[in-house]
């Protein structure tokens, strides 16, 4: 008695051209030049190679190049500003790109639920630094809630770096409206320069 204890299927071979205009039918299977292709939800979905750039995946780092360590940004006590950062350089993972709007200083959601991680570096000081600390979030409606409060160690007007990472998800109201990263000095006046953004995208619902 004879058993199949395998089966091969061996799937159409076509273009990307061709797949195009293939009649939608679920669970069908395609390979290409570009990969391996389903039908899945009524659309094509791509099996194989899973590529960051191919599901909008990627990263940008803007560095300011306007708050320096010679025009630093002030802080007064007590007053909510803008963290701004004109994005004078600029290194992408690949062109085409931007999780941030350096006219406008927002930060950028594309699609509902996609996942960001923002890291925020920057220099700074406080003449009275016992007493000063800096709140630093985004700022609009819940996204306040990622807030951290940082502490100078190192005492009156020195120099200290900071780094921070938020990670958070974007809703409908941040794809339309953006949200801008804020900053403000509690206890005292403080200065802040030399701003870094590196933003990645972990996660694409587009």
């Amino acid at each position: 008695m004879i058993k199949n204890t395998s089966y091969k299927v061996q799937v159409d071979v076509d273009s990307d051209a061709t797949r195009n205009f293939y009649q939608i039918e679920e669970g069908a299977y395609v390979t290409t030049e570009s990969g391996v292709w389903t039908v899945f939800g009524g659309e094509w979905v791509k099996l194989y190679p899973q590529s960051a750039s191919g599901q909008g995946l990627g990263w940008v780092r803007y560095n300011d190049t306007y708050w320096t360590s010679s025009n630093k940004l002030p802080l007064l006590d007590g007053v909510e500003v803008v963290l701004s950062n004109n994005g004078g350089t600029i290194q992408r993972s690949q062109s085409g790109i931007d999780y941030y709007d350096t006219t406008n200083y927002k930060l950028i959601g594309e699609t509902p639920n996609n996942v960001y991680l923002l890291t925020i570096v920057f220099k700074a000081s406080a003449p009275n630094a016992n007493q000063t600390h800096l709140d630093v979030f985004i700022g609009q409606g819940d996204y306040r809630r990622l807030d951290v409060a940082l502490m100078f160690a190192k005492g009156n007007d020195e120099t200290q770096n900071f780094h921070n990472v938020y990670q958070y998800y974007v809703d409908q109201q941040f794809v339309d409206n953006g949200a801008q990263i804020r900053i403000m000095a509690d206890g005292g006046t403080a200065q802040v320069w030399d701003i870094i953004y590196f933003i990645q995208k972990t996660q694409s619902y587009a």
